[in-house]
């Protein structure tokens, strides 16, 4: 009767199983990520190599010159080189 053809519908089930299951398995990867920190652990997050910036007087000098340099100003943390054209 249908010869090897496949079934209209179909495809589009075994799609969305896929797709399901797919987001269950990296919902349960994601939850197993977090985690909470204790106080006695948050020194170890607290140390200066973890900041973004270890020295903001350094961090706000590079920063100036880098804009004195491009010209712009805002351009360091957006998208675009400070022409306007994004």
């Amino acid at each position: 009767m249908n010869k090897g053809r496949p079934i209209p519908g179909n495809c589009s089930r075994v799609f969305r199983r896929g797709l399901v299951l797919a987001g269950l398995v990296s919902g349960l990867l994601l939850c197993g990520g977090c985690e909470t920190v204790e106080p006695w652990q948050r020194q170890h997050l607290a140390r200066p190599e973890m900041a973004w910036a270890p020295d903001p007087m350094e961090a706000q000098l590079l920063e100036q010159e880098y804009f004195s340099k491009e010209g712009s100003s805002g351009g360091g943390k957006a998208a675009g080189g400070g022409c306007g054209c994004n």
